[in-house]
């Protein structure tokens, strides 16, 4: 879906009802859609596909949104003061931001749909409120906001993987969290609406039969395939040959509908990232034609780095350029304006790590080495039984959250801040802290990259209903039989072929993305250990010299840290362009 952009001013303000008209202008010849809401606001749309305007009671709704097939309203009390946008919140699913416009008056309260799937930022200026799932450069060079970067958070996103889904780095406007209602009356606090944390309490309680568990998991992926999908219909989708994209075929393909105009398999140049035989594994079983086409490679320029992180946020979810570029082109010429894929499973289905059995530990006590899925679990790991007990009784609370990116950044003195999804877990065994740091680095997918500005990109995984119907569910009924996916497995079983249930290994990309980095040091090393970054004091030149290089590429790896480095180096050269040279 596309960006939106919605403006408002006092009418009793000439001066702002002027600055107003004259931003309407802009957007205007600048190509994007122009929607009158009330008569001091306005709203500027742009993308593959307009965000559409649904009106909920007292609250307008902007983007994409469905309704929930089985509500379940029993949290919210008659007497509690935002019982209708908890309602609103459960009965309503989809990519949106909603706004409580005031009539004559700016609006007094904004909305972040849970899922994330649209960035929410405010701010105000020269007596306009401004809500904004985008900052084009034409904006920011009209405004001219009093923003700066923030070094403290710049420093924290180069360590930490959650912090592209937290506070902006940008110094001056709000971003909302998922599932936040904001008071734009500087009297009225934020309110959470939904938190990952609230959905998982439910996994602390006996658990239901695995049939049951099953359905519903069943139900929450079709329920959230199917609604994404007749939005955009016909689409491409993405077939990587890996159980969670099969999952999502099996799901556009199993009442008959022809929903997809282009099935895509992209292989590596190494035999570990090529599924080709998997995706035709798939492909006969369904009845489907998968088109297999090379993973896409071309050289980086900065110019590329530059052009994923116009945003927000650092283009950390297009770090894989050349690809982007390649899907793009394949699917706009197939005449498609969407793709879906199946990302965002790794953690949410869970996979079959120590940390599992160290939940159980902490719900049955003894009981749980007695469990038939103990010894598989221990198996899977290579490990024994008593070294995985060993293991639980030491596990500290944050043993399981994403480990930092190390070796590049100066390490920092003051510890970094939790993802704000991530305080008040103690209930929580170290698996389940882990699948709810997952879905707060889910939230990042939606983020824009060189594929989303030319088309939709749909991850039914990280849409609500599957969110919500994972995180209910205990980690050790997740990994049923000691496996990663075990209950994904069984629950699709009668959909997929049985080599795809079966299977153990996984397509994997390292080496792909290693030689990439490794062919653009040339671009590389100079970029970080000359840029911005290293201006501020916050690149370790030392390490750094040592890991951008083609000997530690081979031994150590990081290729993932160096492309996330390199990307929040464009972001901030093209921020500080941006702001005038203002850090």
């Amino acid at each position: 879906m596309g960006e939106l952009l919605l403006v408002s001013h006092r009418p009793d303000d000439p001066e702002a009802a002027a600055r107003s008209r004259a931003l309407r202008g802009l957007a205007g010849e600048r190509g994007l859609g122009i929607v009158p809401l009330e008569p001091a606001s306005w709203m500027a749309t742009a993308g593959p596909r307009h965000p559409t305007v649904t009106r909920a009671g007292a609250w307008t709704l902007i983007g994409d949104v469905l309704d929930r097939r089985a509500p379940d309203l029993s949290g919210v009390g008659p007497h509690d003061p935002l019982a209708f946008e908890k309602k609103l919140a459960a009965r309503f699913w989809g990519r949106f931001i909603g706004v409580r416009l005031g009539g004559a008056r700016p609006p007094f309260a904004v909305l972040r749909d849970p899922s994330g799937g649209l960035e929410c930022v405010v701010w105000r200026q020269d007596g306009l409120t401004l809500i904004a799932s985008f900052a084009p450069a034409w904006l920011v060079e009209h405004l001219r906001p009093p923003w700066r970067i923030d070094r403290d958070r710049l420093a924290r996103a180069l360590v930490d993987p959650l912090a592209a889904t937290g506070p902006l780095i940008l110094d001056g406007p709000t971003a909302l969290e998922p599932g936040t209602l904001l008071g734009l009356d500087p009297a009225l606090p934020a309110e959470v609406l939904w938190t990952p944390a609230t959905f998982a309490m439910p996994s602390l309680d006996a658990r239901p039969p695995v049939e049951t568990a099953a359905a519903r998991l069943r139900a929450a992926v079709d329920e959230a395939v199917d609604g994404l999908a007749r939005r955009s219909e016909p689409l491409a989708a993405e077939v990587s040959g890996g159980l969670d994209s099969s999952v999502v075929a099996s799901s556009l393909v199993r009442d008959g509908q022809d929903r997809v105009g282009l099935w895509l398999n992209a292989f590596g140049s190494v035999p570990e990232a090529d599924e080709r035989r998997w995706a035709e594994v798939l492909a006969a079983h369904l009845g489907i034609a998968v088109e297999a086409v090379p993973h896409a490679d071309a050289p980086l320029t900065g110019d590329l780095l530059e052009s994923a992180s116009q945003g927000l946020r650092p283009g950390l979810n297009g770090l894989d350029h050349p690809h982007d570029l390649d899907w793009a082109m394949r699917i706009t010429r197939a005449g498609l304006s969407a793709v879906m894929t199946g990302k965002g499973g790794d953690s949410l289905f869970q996979q079959a790590t120590p940390e599992v059995f160290a939940d159980r530990w902490r719900a049955r006590g003894w009981r749980a080495l007695f469990e038939p899925d103990t010894v598989r679990l221990a198996a899977a790991n290579d490990r024994s039984v008593w070294s995985l007990l060993r293991q639980a009784c030491v596990a500290t609370p944050d043993a399981a959250l994403f480990p930092p990116r190390r070796g590049l950044a100066v390490p920092q003195a003051d510890p970094v801040p939790p993802h704000p999804w991530l305080v008040d877990l103690a209930p929580f065994g170290p698996a389940k802290r882990l699948q709810i740091a997952g879905v707060a680095d889910g939230v990042s997918r939606h983020g824009p990259s060189l594929l989303t500005g030319a088309v939709e990109v749909l991850h039914p995984f990280c849409a609500q209903p599957v969110v919500e119907a994972c995180l209910a569910l205990d980690c050790g009924l997740l990994t049923l039989g000691g496996r990663d996916r075990g209950l994904v497995r069984h629950a699709f079983s009668g959909r997929l072929p049985d080599p795809i249930v079966a299977r153990r290994s996984k397509g994997d990309m390292s080496r792909v993305y290693g030689r990439r980095v490794a062919d653009n040091l040339s671009l590389l090393r100079p970029w970080i250990l000359h840029g911005r970054l290293a201006e501020m004091g916050l690149i370790d030149r030392a390490s750094a010299e040592t890991l951008l290089s083609r000997e530690s590429l081979m031994w150590r790896g990081r290729a993932g840290a160096i492309l996330a480095t390199a990307a929040i180096e464009a972001w901030v050269r093209v921020w500080q362009r941006r702001l005038g040279g203002r850090r």
